[in-house]
This record gives C-alpha cells, sequence and structure tokens, in this order.
C-alpha cells in the first residue's frame, strides 16, 4: 500500500530577490490551507547568481524531501524560471516533475551580465519536456525587462499553456504585488 503523497511546490525567486518578497508569502500561505507542503528558499549569491549554484540548491533541497517526484512542483520567478527549468533539464533518464509555473520567465540572454552565465548553452527543449508533466507561462504585455515572446518561446518549445495578463509589469513586489491569483490558479490547474 502507497502512502498518499503530499503535493510539495517550490517557489524560486529571481535575481537581487528575496523569498518573501512581492506574492510568495500569499501563494505559501494559500497552497498551505490547501494541504501543500511549500518550500520557499532564499537562492544563493540573488545579486550575482550563478546557474550552477541556484540549480545545486534546488537539487539539494529536493534531495533532502526523496528526490524528484510526480508530487513536486515550481514556481519561478524571472531568474527562477530558467533556474527550474535547468533543473529540470539536470534529471536523470525516467525521473519527472509534476509541473512548472512559470511566471515572467527569461528564457533567452537579455544583456544583463550578471545573468549571462545561465544562458550560455540553449537549452535541450527536449529533455526539460520530458522531464516535467506540464507547464504554464504567465507573462504580462508591458513586462519592462521581460518581452512576451519568451512567454511564446515556452508555449513553443514546451507546450506550456500561455496566460497573458494585460498591463501588469514584471508581476514584482517594486510594482505593488502582494497576490497573484493566476500562479495559484495555474498551479492548481496543472496538479490536479
Amino acid at each position: 500500500m502507497r502512502l498518499h503523497m503530499p503535493k510539495i511546490a517550490f517557489l524560486i525567486h529571481g535575481w537581487q530577490s528575496e523569498p518573501y518578497s512581492g506574492w510568495r508569502p500569499w501563494l505559501k500561505a494559500e497552497l498551505e490551507k490547501l494541504g501543500w507542503k511549500v518550500i520557499v528558499p532564499a537562492m544563493p549569491n540573488p545579486d550575482y547568481p550563478k546557474q550552477e549554484e541556484w540549480v545545486g540548491h534546488i537539487r539539494h533541497l529536493v534531495n533532502m524531501l526523496g528526490g524528484p517526484g510526480g508530487n513536486f512542483y515550481f514556481v519561478g520567478h524571472s531568474l527562477g524560471c530558467p533556474t527550474v527549468l535547468r533543473y529540470i533539464e539536470s534529471l536523470g533518464d525516467g525521473q519527472k516533475v509534476g509541473g512548472a509555473v512559470l511566471v515572467a520567465g527569461v528564457v533567452e540572454y537579455n544583456e544583463i551580465a550578471e545573468l549571462e552565465n545561465f544562458f550560455l548553452e540553449p537549452f535541450d527543449w527536449t529533455k526539460i519536456k520530458s522531464g516535467c508533466r506540464k507547464f504554464v507561462a504567465i507573462n504580462s504585455d508591458n513586462d519592462p525587462y521581460i518581452p512576451l515572446e519568451h512567454g511564446q518561446i515556452l508555449k513553443e518549445e514546451l507546450d506550456a499553456e500561455l496566460v497573458v495578463l494585460p498591463k501588469q509589469g514584471h508581476f514584482s513586489s517594486s510594482e505593488g504585488f502582494t497576490e497573484l491569483p493566476a500562479a495559484l490558479e495555474a498551479l492548481l490547474r496543472i496538479a490536479e
């Protein structure tokens, strides 16, 4: 008899950010009300992030909880999105996670020198797709940092559902975001 495995969500912040800013505390609380276990890690060295460190940090946290499985879900914001994608890309054959919600995800180098190391190699979209059941990309049509084309790339390469929210900027705390119902709804939808 297999015990019921709780759903586990990892909320991954972006560059120059921190775990409990913006809409992450709200999303954590909403998910916990529904019985989810929620991990909101502080990513290493957020002002000068290194892909190996960020992906390694997620790998360490996932492995502490028994390794990747279908009950593991990820919500990334901005640089948290390529971090999640690189983590999924690094999974071994046959390993798979339940889903990923990618909010204002950057998927191509955008001229910010501190972020270039995340984009030195092209994404292996086929491997990423095989390591995750479902993807949702949430983008705005007026994000000052991440053009909507990045969400369209995720839709094309990963068959991600693309949710476009008009005039929402970068969904960041500096823009006043303390809740993001679209992320909660997307996560619950792919976790059904």
